[in-house]
């Protein structure tokens, strides 16, 4: 069976950072585009990152760039590190797999981690 496992979410102050990990059981990361995304209550999923298997490039949404950075470690984990956290950044953040690349940040969406929190608040 094919797992993913979030990790790292948690409460932080505005400003402060997070890193979060995904590890994958069953399969192997390097092989597909991975991407992060987060969800509030009473909305739809927001992809916020990506990182390809292809080639290794990135993607992020406007709402983040410049504050998160997406990164792979071997075949297993990745990473989403975020600095300058806001409190709008708050949500449950996901890891997600599909494809090989992010498509412009249209990725293919096929296994689901289960999600972490993130709460950002004074």
């Amino acid at each position: 069976q094919l797992h993913l496992v979030e990790s790292g979410g948690g409460l932080v102050q505005p400003g402060g950072s997070l890193r979060l990990s995904c590890a994958a059981s069953g399969f192997f990361l390097d092989y597909y585009a991975v991407g992060w995304f987060r969800q509030v209550p009473g909305k739809d999923h927001e992809g916020i990152s990506c990182i390809s298997s292809s080639d290794g490039s990135t993607w992020y949404a406007d709402s983040v760039k410049g504050r998160f950075t997406i990164s792979r470690d071997g075949a297993r984990k990745v990473f989403l590190q975020m600095n300058n956290l806001k409190p709008e950044d708050t949500a449950v953040y996901y890891c997600v797999v599909g494809g090989s690349s992010c498509r412009g940040g249209d990725m293919y969406r096929e296994v689901w981690g289960q999600g972490t929190l993130v709460t950002v608040s004074s």
